[in-house]
């Protein structure tokens, strides 16, 4: 069983960090938000389908179960995925999937603010800041143009592992029943839906995407591999190790994303971005070790 599990976490990361590539080659046949939407377009049907046969319940009934719906369409879907495709218009895969991998420690942030239960201490506190000192030290912002590219490309990109992680707090302010894969399923068409709304406000149109086979290949990698059949590993696992262990593959993907990055695309990340990726899971481990350690104590 542990074998199968360690199989399955080392895939997950690989899938997911090599999303973060797939993304960036779609970028040069698809409108940002657009690709985004037809991404979850196609993984929300496979997952609905899935939902389906799986689950007892295929749709939400009460308002409970709506308003998580609701928020994760709007935030884990549409906004992060939204702000992500834009931002990684400008920055590398690699430097994008450690910005996303702050995710963890912001979720322990918004849940100091938004649920009375959590306490952030002294040492979390600590933590937060050497993440976000990480990513400062990522972007490298010029303070004599704060609006370069690159900046406002990992910023965009902050802001997406933000809404991320305010989506995954908000929905544990509610207790249902509705089973994770119908949630999922529904968050996706959800989040597909209103970010064809934002594609239409920002003038993309279908007319501009080049259906070439690199196109079609990235859009499905994104919706098949890293979507439908990897949300459904990632349910498998967390009820198998818990939160704390699955957290560990958002430091895991961005290994797989320098690595297919640097052979598909040709990006070679700097010092700077190792310095990034360590002082942000270090801000990791201040903020959760104490269920580290309690998880590391449940091995035994």
């Amino acid at each position: 069983m542990r074998f199968r599990n360690a199989v399955l976490f080392v895939a997950l990361a690989a899938v997911w960090g090599s999303a973060f590539t797939a993304i960036k080659a779609g970028l040069d046949f698809f409108p940002p938000v657009l690709f985004a939407a037809l991404r979850y377009d196609v993984a929300g049907v496979l997952m609905f389908g899935y939902a389906i046969y799986a689950t007892d319940r295929w749709r939400p009934r009460t308002r409970a179960e709506w308003y998580e719906v609701a928020v994760g369409g709007s935030l884990l879907i549409a906004a992060y995925h939204a702000l992500l495709f834009v931002g990684e218009q400008g920055t590398t895969s690699a430097a994008a999937a450690i910005v996303v991998s702050l995710s963890p420690v912001l979720t322990t942030g918004f849940a100091r603010a938004f649920l009375p239960d959590e306490r952030l201490t002294p040492v979390g506190l600590v933590g937060l800041l050497v993440g976000f000192v990480g990513v400062a030290v990522l972007s490298q912002p010029d303070p004599n143009d704060l609006l370069d590219a690159r900046t406002v490309s990992l910023g965009l990109v902050f802001l997406a592992a933000a809404a991320f992680a305010l989506g995954s707090v908000l929905t544990r302010r509610v207790e249902t029943d509705l089973p994770i894969e119908t949630m999922e399923a529904w968050s996706m068409l959800v989040g597909a839906g209103l970010m064809h709304l934002l594609s239409l406000g920002l003038a993309e149109s279908i007319v501009d995407v080049e259906w070439t086979t690199d196109a079609l290949l990235a859009l499905g990698y994104l919706a098949v591999v890293a979507s439908a059949a990897g949300f459904l590993v990632y349910f498998d696992l967390l009820e198998r190790l818990g939160p704390i262990e699955i957290n560990l593959v958002s430091y895991a993907a961005p290994v797989a994303a320098a690595a297919t990055g640097l052979v598909f695309l040709g990006e070679r990340p700097t010092p700077l971005t190792a310095v990034g990726f360590a002082l942000i899971l270090a801000g990791f481990v201040l903020v959760k070790r104490a269920a580290i350690r309690e998880a590391l104590v449940g091995r035994r």
